[in-house]
Parts: C-alpha cells; structure tokens; sequence
C-alpha cells in the first residue's frame, strides 16, 4: 500500500512539502530543512536557535535544541542536558553521535511565549465528519516541564486548559481572537493536506508563539491522541473529539 493511501503521513518532511503549497498556510510554516553540516551552520547564523528532529519520530522523543550563542560558541540541549562546545567541528561531530543515521530534519526554533516559566504550545484536534466537513473539535495546551524543551504529554508535559494559558498573557477579547485563529488554520491545514492524502480523518497540529502573538505550526500529525483531552477538567471537548472518533466506526 502506497504513503498517499494510508490514514496517517508519519515523514515530517513530506508533510512539510505539502503544506509549503498552500498559499494560506505556508506563511505559518517555519524554515524546516533535511539536516546537513552546511545547513545547520547556515541556519544556526541566521537564527540562532533551532530544533533538530526525527523525521520520523513521535512524542518528542530524541528532539534536540541547538543554538549559536553571543559569544560563538555552539551548544546543543537533549531532554535536560546541555553541551557546549567552542568551535563548530566537534559541535556538529557529538551531534551526529545523537543522530546516528537516522534522518532529522532542522527547523527553525522560535522563543515560545511562556506559562509560570515554563514554555507552552497548543494542540489543535480537526476532524472529519462522515458528510465530509472538517471541523476544529478541540484546543488543548501543552506546558513543558520545567527545563525541558518539549511540551509533550508523553515526556513530561503538562495538559492545560487554552484559555487559562492565553489568559495569563493576553484580556479576553485578545483570546478569543487567538482561538478563532487557531481554528481556521487547522481546518485550512486539514483540508489542504487532505487533497493529497485522502485516507486520514483527524488531524492534530501542534502551534506555538512567538513574543509577536504570531501561529507558527511546529508539527502536523495525522494519527493525534484524542485522549490527551481527557486530562481537562471539563470533559465536553473530550466527549466532542470522541464522538467525531466513533462516527467512523
């Protein structure tokens, strides 16, 4: 069975090229590039920091965040650990060590606004109705243990109600406008990645922003785990992604 007839687009990469095609939903994309030596230099100048991902993995698991400090010197940060190194050379050389020959990809990092210290982004769940509408079903934060880089439930994120996480930075007329954004970009992203790959009927894209309140998409997953929902307080989004879930049985 061919990548365009399953349910679920597992490369990163792949859904990178795809989305890039969409006028609407590219300028939300971050410069995302297969790794090399050259590349990630050039992009470590440009941006200072970036995430080196599987192309293939899930959960957060084996992201690494990489950065160019003031000073020229490299450093690189896997689960709480942190290395630094003062030329590039043996920089890149410990990081092929972690990469070993799998394929990553690098991504441009953006400075995630923060919760109590603690970076966050939000998770937004878009299904498919069997009439064939896609609808925004669900908005879940995801707040990273203190230290840590990634925000995933799986590696020690913390599930947290969206609005009480806007709330902290931004009134109530500002948050509501936030959801609404976040929202159409899901359906938009769903519906454009649903042309090409036809099989999937949820999707999940993790969002984060910047200090400028601007969406970036950090991952699309088109196998998301609805139960992560369950870990709010108020379970009727819960009850809303879930019966989106049983519709298709």
């Amino acid at each position: 069975m061919g990548e365009k007839n399953r349910t679920a687009v597992v490369s990163k990469w792949i859904k990178t090229k795809v989305l890039l095609g969409s006028k609407e939903v590219r300028p939300f994309m971050l410069d995302t590039r297969k790794i090399s030596k050259t590349d990630l230099k050039e992009m470590l100048k440009s941006y200072r920091m970036v995430y080196v991902k599987p192309e293939n993995g899930t959960h957060g698991k084996g992201v690494i965040r990489a950065e160019q400090l003031e000073n020229g010197d490299y450093t690189y940060q896997v689960e709480t650990v942190k290395k630094t190194f003062g030329s590039y050379d043996p920089f890149y050389q410990s990081l092929q060590k972690l990469t070993g020959k799998r394929s990553y990809l690098i991504q441009k990092g953006i400075h995630l606004v923060k919760y109590r210290k603690r970076r966050f982004d939000i998770r937004v769940m878009v299904q498919r109705r069997p009439g064939g509408d896609w609808e925004a079903t669900g908005l879940i934060g995801r707040v990273a243990r203190e230290g840590k880089i990634v925000t995933n439930y799986h590696s020690g994120g913390t599930p947290m109600d969206v609005k009480t996480l806007l709330g902290a930075h931004l009134n109530e007329k500002e948050t509501a406008k936030v959801i609404q954004s976040l929202n159409k970009l899901g359906v938009t992203t769903a519906k454009h990645l649903h042309k090409k790959y036809p099989g999937f009927r949820h999707i999940g894209l993790d969002i984060g922003f910047d200090r400028t309140w601007t969406p970036w998409i950090i991952e699309v997953n088109t196998m998301p785990d609805p139960y992560i929902f369950n870990q709010l307080k108020d379970k009727s989004m819960y009850r809303k992604v879930m019966k989106f879930r049983q519709a298709w049985k």
